[in-house]
């Protein structure tokens, strides 16, 4: 006990006494006060001051709902936030409230928020002088005969009094008189009754009758007081009184004892005959009316039965005063007494109710948050008041005791909204009775989204093959995902990540619906692959994100006619290229050299002899542009002789240029030395062509050494980075290409339409030397997006080597 305050609270009695009980206990209940306040006090008037007694800040009071909570209809307290003061809100009347139940007293809890604290409080109900001594009647009427000798007693009717304590009835007065004295008995329960005594015998002939005022008191101040005349007949006399076997009777009922069960049989003798012998049965004069309605008397055969409903709960003990009288003319009386003790059984199920619910809860919320606050109440004894609380199992919720009959809900484990939005807890409060009794409360709990879920795309990565020169503008791919999450938490937006700036000015994206558009048209020859990763984001704080890459290829479309590059088709000078006479069949004189900026099919390119000075002499071959000669030559074939040679791709539609070779038939190499110096060296814009050629062969090899070199860093840079997002949960996945596949393009002679091809060609050489092929659709694009993940992207490629075929004077034959 940490403190006791006394204060004057300006009401009837002056005084108020607070106790605090200030104790440790866990959770959340950090004390238990105590007031006491006079009934009948009227509304507004102060009890105790609640916020000194509990320590707690006045100033923050209604920030921190600070509330009253007591059980039944009435809210007999309120609290006065601005002064911290426990005030009276109704009417208390203590014996409407408690009866003769003695001490009387209103509990009541105090619940702070912010955070969460219980306070227990208890008022007790102080008894004022409030109520006077009734009679059941104003007049009595006694028979008693002359012949009963001094000492005789007889009971009075008792007065009640529902006050308690000191204002109860505590003693009668008799008027004076010569023959009877009063004695003030005291039951077991304490409360008081009065026999008449006869001190001095009656006589009949001296004194019929007899009147006597008795007044009964309480103990108030001043007294409050009740009369009731007496009036006394004196009879002739009955020799014997009737007489019980037992002056006290003593049995047990239970309180669930149906009407008419037999509690106690009492039994008395009369040794008079006839009518002075037969006896008859009633309640004495003084038995309380409550326990006339609970109990019936058999007035013949003496047999006490239960008349009404018993309630352990309203009376542990009934004190029952029975008397016997006889038919005689001045009839016997004898008085017993019959103890009936009720047993209490489990009649009252528990009583649930929730003071506080905390909901929505959020679904981040650490395990031990407080949900609900519950009370539990059981108005049976012992163990069938014993009350035990518990919710059903396989929810992440618990029911935890800080105090008697106090419980709170609280989170147990993770909560996730995505799985479980609300719960619907039903609490079960069962008491330990025989059979026990349970009563069952639904509260819901709804939790609160958090954004916990980043967007997850239907895809890690996208494959997109758009033809080149297409419109732009056109809208090429719709990025798709998903957020489990509610409101501006599912909300998605999308970026597209400026890793190459290239990518920021080709493509855009719609932030709202993820559809990807290209502004720009493409060139399949000026770039093949545009890599890039779109950021999808939702409106959650902070927000969560996952990338998608996607990888744009570009299509080609037969857009490039073949170029010639040898014999060159600008040069305004030719020079023929030499063959002897006699040179035999199948004799290569030159090579015609083209290239195709196209791919796959589109750049494959076919010779045919469009025209010749004799076309029996020369041929071309189809697939290397090689000139052979046809037959032997002869001496009678022309000097001179010009090919006009059609080449053309295998495109859709095909595209075609021509190339025009120039030949001399010449018996030995001064004779084309004597025509060559016809022609003015200074200006030969050819003298250079071998240099060229060879510097050309160099660059095209160490091109494709550094394109080998770069294709292997960034297989590896792919495959790292792979890796590194197959561990991350938010990650993107890049697909590395498959292995590529070797084949002899121009011996194998044409491959399936569904491939494209990469060929590396030398003009010595009459057949490729690697052509790798993919897998690709005949119509990559047939819509306006089309997403390919089986196969991969093929690197579109034509690079062709020359080397110079300038006749030297050595090589005239």
């Amino acid at each position: 006990m940490n403190g006791v305050a006394v204060r004057s609270r300006g009401v009837t009695t002056g005084q108020v006494l607070s106790l605090l009980l200030l104790f440790g206990v866990s959770d959340f209940v950090s004390a238990a006060i105590r007031y006491a306040i006079p009934e009948e006090a009227r509304r507004g008037s102060a009890v105790g001051n609640v916020v000194a007694d509990l320590s707690l800040d006045l100033g923050r009071l209604p920030g921190r709902r600070l509330r009253v909570v007591s059980g039944g209809n009435k809210k007999y307290f309120g609290v006065d936030l601005t002064s911290g003061a426990l005030l009276v809100n109704e009417r208390i009347d203590r014996e409407e409230l408690c009866g003769a139940l003695s001490p009387c007293s209103v509990s009541f809890e105090i619940v702070v928020e912010n955070p969460l604290e219980l306070y227990s409080g208890t008022v007790e109900i102080q008894d004022i002088n409030d109520n006077d001594p009734v009679f059941p009647s104003s007049q009595a009427r006694l028979e008693i005969s002359e012949s009963v000798a001094a000492g005789a007693r007889f009971p009075l009717e008792s007065a009640q009094d529902p006050d308690v304590g000191i204002n109860s009835l505590q003693t009668y007065q008799l008027s004076a008189n010569p023959n009877f004295a009063l004695d003030v008995q005291t039951r077991v329960d304490g409360s008081k009754y009065a026999e008449l005594v006869l001190e001095k015998e009656l006589d009949r002939e001296e004194q019929r009758e007899l009147n006597l005022v008795l007044t009964a008191l309480d103990g108030g101040s001043p007294p409050r007081s009740a009369h009731v005349q007496i009036h006394v007949d004196v009879v002739d006399a009955n020799d014997n009184a009737p007489v019980f076997n037992q002056s006290t009777y003593k049995t047990s009922v239970r309180e669930n004892t149906p009407s008419g069960t037999l509690v106690a049989r009492i039994s008395a003798y009369d040794l008079d005959d006839g009518p002075n012998g037969d006896i008859v049965y009633s309640f004495s004069s003084h038995t309380p009316t409550k326990v006339r309605e609970l109990f019936a008397l058999d007035s013949a055969t003496g047999e006490l039965r239960v008349k009404g409903q018993l309630d352990y709960e309203e009376a542990k003990l009934y004190e029952i005063y029975l008397q016997a009288k006889d038919k005689g003319v001045v009839p016997g009386v004898a008085h017993c007494k019959v103890l009936v003790e009720v047993v209490d059984v489990n009649d009252n199920a528990p009583e649930v109710t929730v003071t506080s619910v905390y909901s929505p809860v959020p679904e981040d919320a650490a395990p031990g948050t407080v949900v609900a606050l519950l009370s539990v109440t059981d108005s049976d004894s012992h163990d069938n008041g014993q009350v035990n609380c518990f919710i059903s199992p396989g929810i992440p919720f618990m029911l935890s005791s800080s105090l008697k009959n106090y419980y709170t809900l609280k989170t147990e484990g993770a909560l996730d909204r995505e799985k479980a939005s609300e719960y619907n807890i039903t609490i079960t409060a069962r008491d330990s009775g025989s059979p026990p009794l349970s009563a069952v409360k639904h509260i819901l709990v709804q939790v609160s989204d958090v954004n916990d879920n980043a967007p997850k795309s239907s895809q890690d990565s996208y494959d997109v093959y758009v033809l080149e020169n297409n419109m732009p503008g056109i809208p090429i791919l719709n990025v798709s995902a998903t957020d489990p999450d509610l409101g501006r938490n599912a909300h998605l937006s999308y970026t597209l990540l400026q890793g190459d700036p290239t990518v920021g000015h080709l493509f855009s994206i719609n932030r709202e619906n993820g559809t990807l558009y290209l502004l720009t048209s493409l060139d399949h020859e000026d770039q093949v692959e545009f890599s890039m990763m779109v950021q999808v984001q939702d409106g959650g704080f902070p927000p969560l994100a996952t990338n998608v890459s996607v990888s744009v290829f570009v299509t080609d479309v037969n857009d490039n006619a073949p170029a010639v590059l040898y014999p060159h088709p600008n040069s305004t000078t030719t020079y023929p290229d030499v063959v002897a006479p006699g040179t035999p069949a199948g004799h290569m004189v030159t090579k015609v050299v083209a290239v195709d900026a196209d791919a796959g099919y589109n750049a494959w390119i076919s010779y045919t002899l469009l025209q010749a000075t004799d076309p029996s002499l020369f041929s071309v071959g189809l697939h290397n542009g090689d000139i052979f000669t046809a037959r032997q030559l002869r001496e009678d074939d022309a000097p001179q002789h010009t090919l006009v040679i059609l080449l053309k791709d295998h495109g859709e539609p095909v595209l075609s240029t021509t190339a025009t070779v120039s030949i001399s038939v010449a018996e030995m190499a001064k004779e084309v030395l004597t025509d060559l110096t016809d022609v003015a060296p200074a200006n030969d814009p050819r003298k250079h062509v071998t240099f060229y050629l060879i510097l050309a062969v160099i660059l095209v090899s160490a091109a494709f050494f550094i394109t080998m070199l770069s294709l292997g860093i960034f297989k590896c840079y792919k495959w790292r980075q792979s890796k590194e997002l197959f561990n991350s949960s938010r990650s993107t996945t890049y697909r590395t290409p498959g292995p590529f596949h070797h084949i002899d393009a121009v011996r194998g002679g044409f491959t399936p339409p569904n491939f494209y091809h990469q060929v590396y060609l030398t003009t010595d050489s009459r057949q490729s030397d690697l052509l790798c092929k993919k897998p690709f659709t005949s119509s990559p694009l047939g819509s306006r997006q089309s997403t390919i993940r089986n196969g991969e992207p093929g690197l579109y490629h034509q690079i062709v080597g020359t080397a110079s075929r300038l006749p030297a004077p050595a090589e005239v034959m």
